[in-house]
């Protein structure tokens, strides 16, 4: 009967799960780290990309730039950029000279506008790029620089892989598979979520896109499906399934380079401070024990602290065969679009040996792409995240190594760690973990949170006596397992937390507890796995 009773209430609840899950998504996408995924990311596409609509129009914007805020609340924002920039600007600071001074002041305004946002990223780091040109703090080649830079166009790249698994569906067949296959209880439904997430991470450099453009409308759709909605049946099975979900999107986002916009740039400030590489294969190496430990407990410790009350997820079955035969059998488009991401992921796995750096290995894959008809030429222009993240991260790379070339780093550095003399780098290097992780409760943004402080901690672990490899990891890693904290930490969280089903009260304590977790994990069996690759 249970079977039954779901399989009729099927259609409306797959109604209803894209309508209310759309609603929120579009919503709460563009508040977080940089543009939400394009509104047709949140609902499934037809099967001909070129008869879709164009885009649906941003939502009109007051003069602060930021959709809703106006008045005083627009007026504190800007005053929260401009005050610390003015003031570091005019300030003198020890060990730093007046164009140092300057760079700072313009690389602080311009992390606290991101966290602010005042106006959108992409006009602040055009901004603050345009400032330090005209002031002369940088030669004009010099300010241009990031635009050159390899790890800019490898993120480039990476949304033109995600636009393809977007608008050829895969990304909704992958996670119907695995539901199909393994969701035959709660706690399997959230494995076969996560190992979605993780099948889909490599190509999707978003968290915001991968979890709330993808995932989130496919969990909703499966909770309301087996009757879990938003209120006094959120219990049932939704709360379970959206925390699962959520801690899985941020989990897979560090086990891969390309799995979170900021991991090519946590790469190159390693590259810069350190003169290591953390390559593709190197990265999954060192996350790959510590990930799928950290996928296997948390739903568990989840599944502990929110107990879903359903117990037959034959529903969620259904749900998903219905949906695989609405997508019906893999078309052509598809089949090239796995031909090609295949193909790029060897030459990534291979690097070492042809010596191709890793964003012409994307690059070629994204011409596969055009020249396959995978994608179209209007489908690259149309990708507004690509060219808002080439617009704003450009000139967010230029400004942090300018800080490092001129020594700014090792004077802030030497000045904020000074507690740290003494202490063995054994010590010194879980406090600075520890440390980066909790302050991300201070950022709406993993971005934000990696270009203020990665540098500087890096830089302070290396004073320590840190091994090299294992700091640049250490902190890389921990750059994206920070966002377990709170429900507006990255881009995905509000798309999540918004849909209804947990209390802010559970949200946070579900995340600290999380975020220890992930402590024991990383720190214990993480150091276990790294001295087994030789990083200590």
């Amino acid at each position: 009967m249970v079977r039954e009773a779901g399989r009729n209430a099927l259609p409306g609840a797959l109604r209803r799960a894209r309508s209310a899950g759309h609603r929120v998504a579009r919503r709460a996408l563009d508040a977080a780290d940089g543009p939400g995924p394009d509104p047709r990311i949140l609902s499934a596409r037809q099967h001909d990309r070129r008869s879709s609509p164009p885009l649906h129009p941003a939502p009109p914007q007051d003069a602060s730039g930021l959709a809703g805020v106006t008045g005083a609340a627009a007026r504190w924002r800007w005053l929260a950029v401009l005050l610390p920039g003015i003031a570091l600007w005019l300030l003198p600071l020890p060990g730093l000279t007046a164009p140092q001074r300057h760079l700072l002041a313009v690389f602080v305004a311009t992390i606290v506008a991101l966290v602010a946002h005042p106006v959108p990223m992409g006009v602040s780091a055009l901004s603050a790029m345009t400032l330090l040109a005209l002031t002369g703090t940088l030669p004009p080649a010099r300010v241009l620089s990031g635009f050159s830079n390899l790890t800019v166009w490898l993120v480039f790249s990476a949304f033109l892989f995600a636009r393809a698994v977007t608008v050829t569906r895969v990304g909704q067949r992958i996670a119907y598979l695995f539901i199909r296959r393994f969701g035959r209880s709660p706690l399997s439904l959230g494995y076969s979520l996560a190992a979605a997430d993780v099948a889909l991470a490599p190509f999707v450099p978003s968290d915001t896109a991968r979890g709330g453009g993808i995932m989130y409308p496919i969990t909703r759709s499966v909770a309301e499906a087996s009757g879990s909605s938003p209120g006094p049946t959120a219990g049932r099975l939704g709360a379970f399934l959206m925390l699962v979900s959520f801690h899985a999107t941020y989990t897979a986002s560090g086990m891969f380079l390309t799995g979170m916009a900021a991991n090519p740039l946590i790469a190159e400030f390693a590259r810069k401070i350190v003169g290591v590489e953390l390559t593709w294969v190197r990265w999954l190496a060192g996350a790959i024990v510590p990930g799928f430990l950290t996928l296997a407990l948390v739903p568990l410790l989840i599944r502990r602290l929110v107990p879903p009350t359903l117990a037959d997820t034959a529903p969620a079955r259904t749900h998903a065969r219905e949906a695989l035969a609405e997508l019906g059998p893999m078309k052509p488009v598809e089949r090239r679009l796995a031909v090609v991401m295949l193909a790029v992921m060897a030459g990534w796995v291979s690097s070492p040996w042809h010596g191709i750096p890793n964003t012409f290995v994307a690059l070629a894959g994204v011409a596969a792409l055009l020249l396959a008809g995978v994608i179209t030429w209007d489908d690259l222009l149309a990708e507004r995240r690509a060219w808002d993240a080439l617009i704003w991260f450009a000139p967010l790379l230029m400004m942090a190594d300018a800080l490092q070339e001129t020594g700014v780093i090792g004077v802030l550095s030497g000045s904020l760690f000074a507690g740290l003399h003494g202490l063995p780098w054994i010590a010194a290097l879980p406090a600075l973990l520890v440390a980066y992780l909790y302050l991300h409760y201070g950022f709406a943004s993993m971005t934000a949170h990696v270009t203020a402080l990665y540098p500087g901690f890096l830089a302070a672990a290396l004073a320590a006596g840190a091994p090299p490899l294992l700091a640049a990891f250490g902190l890389a890693y921990y750059s994206n397992l920070d966002a377990s904290l709170t429900h507006y930490g990255t881009g995905s969280a509000p798309v999540f937390f918004g849909a209804g089903y947990v209390s802010q009260g559970t949200w946070w304590r579900v995340g600290f507890l999380v975020s220890l977790l992930d402590l024991l994990i990383w720190l214990a069996g993480g150091m276990l796995w790294w001295k087994l690759l030789g990083w200590w």
